[in-house]
This record gives C-alpha cells, sequence and structure tokens, in this order.
C-alpha cells in the first residue's frame, strides 16, 4: 500500500488486484476501481484491462460498456491479447461502439497471433461464416485447430463439424468422431448430439446403438432439441434401449414444447394410439 500511494503503478494495480480479490485486505470492488484507475492513467496495460472489466460488469463502478470500450482500447494498442479479444467482443457485439464484425476480426486477429485461444476460437468463427472477413473454411480449419489443440471444447466441436463435412481438409468421420468426443467429455451439448449420430451411424467408430442413446441423453439432459427426437425415436424402435412408447412420447412432447414439428407429428401418432 505504502508504494501505492506513493504513485508506483505496479503496486498500485496490485492493490487493486488484492481488493478485487480480497487477498489480505477486505474485499472492495470499488477500491479495486479506484487503484486500477490510478495505475491505468499511468499507462499499466493489466490495469487497463481490469479497470474495463469492471467496468464492463458493473462492479464497484456504474456499468458502462463505452467505459470498458475506452479501457480496452487504450490497452489493446498497447498489444495486450485480452483487451485485444475483449475490444474485438464489444465491436462484435454492438456494446459501446457501434457493431462492427471487421474491427471484431481485427481485434481477435490480433490477439489470435498471441495464441489467446479464445480469440482463437472467434476467429474461425468469423473466417467460417464470412462475418467481417472473406469466408474461408481453410482459414477457419486454421484457427479452430490451435484452440482445438489448447483444449477448447468449442473449437474441437467446429473443427470435428469442418472434418465431417470435408470444409477446408479432407473429410474424416474418423477425425471429426474424434473431436466430437473430446468435446462431448467436456460437456459441450452440440458435440454430445452429434457423437451420438456418429454412433448411431457408425461413422468413424464402430456402431453402436447403447453408445448412441448414452449420448443423445446427456445431450438431451442440456435441452438439445434434435437430441431429445433422437431419445424419442430410440425408445420408439427400441434402439440401444428397451422400447418404450410411453417413453418415446414423453420425450417426443419435450421436444414439441420446444418447436420440433418432427416431434409433434410422432407424439400425436402415439397419443391417439393411446399411449
Amino acid at each position: 500500500r505504502e508504494a501505492a500511494e506513493k504513485g508506483h503503478e505496479a503496486a498500485q494495480y496490485r492493490l487493486g488486484l488484492a481488493y478485487v480479490l480480497g487477498r489480505s485486505v477486505k474485499q472492495s470492488d470499488s477500491e479495486a476501481v479506484k487503484w486500477f484507475r490510478e495505475a491505468a492513467e499511468k499507462g499499466h496495460a493489466e490495469a487497463m484491462f481490469n479497470l474495463g472489466t469492471l467496468y464492463e460488469n458493473g462492479r464497484g463502478v456504474k456499468q458502462s460498456y463505452t467505459e470498458a470500450f475506452k479501457w480496452f482500447r487504450e490497452a489493446a494498442e498497447k498489444g495486450d491479447a485480452k483487451s485485444q479479444y475483449a475490444l474485438g467482443k464489444l465491436y462484435a457485439n454492438g456494446q459501446g461502439v457501434r457493431q462492427s464484425y471487421t474491427e471484431a476480426f481485427i481485434w481477435y486477429r490480433e490477439a489470435a497471433k498471441k495464441g489467446f485461444v479464445k480469440a482463437q476460437y472467434d476467429l474461425g468463427l468469423l473466417y467460417s461464416t464470412g462475418w467481417g472477413v472473406r469466408q474461408s473454411y481453410t482459414e477457419a480449419f486454421k484457427w479452430f485447430r490451435a484452440a482445438a489443440e489448447k483444449g477448447d471444447a468449442n473449437a474441437q466441436y467446429n473443427l470435428g463439424l469442418l472434418y465431417f463435412k470435408g470444409h477446408g481438409v479432407k473429410q474424416s468421420y474418423t477425425e471429426a468422431f474424434k473431436l466430437f468426443r473430446d468435446s462431448a467429455e467436456k460437456g459441450h451439448v452440440g458435440a454430445q448430439y452429434n457423437l451420438g449420430i456418429s454412433y448411431a451411424n457408425g461413422w468413424g467408430v464402430k456402431q453402436s446403438y447403447t453408445e448412441a442413446f448414452k449420448w443423445f441423453r446427456k445431450s438431451a439432459d442440456q435441452g438439445n432439441i434434435d437430441a431429445l427426437r433422437m431419445i424419442g425415436l430410440s425408445y420408439m424402435e427400441g434402439l440401444g434401449v428397451r422400447q418404450s412408447y410411453s417413453k418415446a412420447k414423453e420425450y417426443f412432447g419435450l421436444a414439441c414444447d420446444k418447436g420440433d414439428d418432427s416431434s409433434c407429428y410422432w407424439y400425436a401418432k402415439l397419443n391417439k394410439k393411446g399411449y
């Protein structure tokens, strides 16, 4: 504290961090804001990022995307990867600044080149969709792979989709299966569903309705409409599970309530038969 009060920016930043975490001092977001601001105004990039984050979330200060944008931009221009990514998100969402995927792309790319995994994933998404940059599955593959190799579940799932469809890379159900599995084991709902599809069809793995049902259920438990429908079909046909029309109707009903027309059809059909 003594060094911070004497104006040492690094000490001011550390004191701000201590207040955020409640480490050796009573936790106080407002005190954190005070000390991060002191350091930020002296050009401390990490303090700028943390001050921007507090403004973004309205912690210890009135919430303001405009102020968050100001501090993220200053730190981003100093080369801080976290701030470059945060600035990109504000541009992508139009928060505190006019929405621009082009600007989001610029800042995601800067952070991605520094190895920032979230930026690598979002950069892959922009290339995949063609938002803010010319669409390129090859570039999307490159950046999804970079993030996937660091264990990012979203990137693993999207990389799996590229392998599954043969976009930007030679088509391979085997590679898609491996990536869906890695992502699914981390709880990714879409990967769990696609892993179930892979098992059901024997794509990239030995066909197994039992394993397919297992992963459909995990995805369905998170509310995935397609998985709810597949659980209904599995119960109706007795695939990987003991046949049960009442259970099938239950899951078709859940998917129907979420707007799945196919499930509504099967629910009505089973209901008409008295199940």
